[in-house]
């Protein structure tokens, strides 16, 4: 017989299938509902029962959503679609949620591949602006260490300056589209105390590297900060 604690142990990446499923219910429901932006949600309760599942993993749905800006929660009042065109939702929605076990794994080797490679063109053109601009960023960063969403805000900020410090529009638009499926991982990874402080004293070291204007360096700086990362999510359901 298998050992049951291993049975528990599983990770991140096979978890999610569940979130994946509700999520695409939930898209399905906004599509044959033919709401528009700014229509309101019903109330979670009313929700959950219409589509038949908990208010846990509504909730859940419902905050990937929030994630990718495809649904605001306006405090007191409710959910609502977002100005974005539905159709656009439902295509944006689908190709996130594609995402399957192994898939994420392939996430993170597109990352590798293309962040340390803008690491280390940045490193090559950026500017004492740029410099200046990053530094500041680690700055809100510390004095944010124990606020996820406003971490994770300030993360996408610090990878985005140093993305235009690479001057490359094919890299800046390669980019954009793996950031949108990168950020329910990077949502999960920001919500561990532990990752956030390991990230703050990756975003120091590449910064540094950057600084000196050293490609080799931020290269590597950049490569060791997202296998932390990776590693990081793997461990964050154990």
């Amino acid at each position: 017989m298998e050992d049951k604690s291993e049975e528990k142990k599983l990770s991140v990446f096979q978890r999610e299938t569940s979130l994946q499923r509700t999520a695409k219910r939930l898209l399905s429901f906004i599509k044959e509902k033919n709401l528009k932006p700014g229509d309101r949600l019903p109330p979670e309760r009313e929700l959950a029962r219409m589509m038949n599942i908990s208010r846990p993993s509504l909730r859940e749905a419902l905050r990937a959503l929030q994630s990718m800006n495809i649904i605001e929660n306006k405090h007191g009042s409710g959910n609502y679609i977002t100005s974005l065109e539905p159709k656009r939702l439902i295509q944006r929605l689908e190709a996130v949620f594609m995402l399957e076990d192994s898939t994420y794994s392939e996430l993170f080797e597109a990352r590798k591949i293309l962040e340390t490679g803008i690491a280390e063109i940045a490193a090559q053109r950026i500017t004492d602006e740029e410099i200046r601009t990053l530094e500041a960023i680690v700055r809100k960063t510390r004095s944010e260490v124990d606020n996820p969403e406003a971490f994770l805000q300030l993360d996408l900020e610090l990878h985005n300056v140093i993305l235009k410090a690479a001057k490359n529009d094919i890299l800046d638009l390669f980019m954009s589209s793996v950031n949108q499926l990168s950020l329910y991982s990077r949502r999960r990874t920001s919500e561990r105390p532990e990752i956030r402080r390991q990230t703050l004293r990756d975003h120091k070291e590449i910064i540094n590297a950057l600084k000196r204007r050293d490609p080799e360096k931020s290269r590597a700086a950049m490569l060791e900060h997202l296998k932390r990362v990776e590693r990081g999510l793997r461990r964050t359901e154990e």
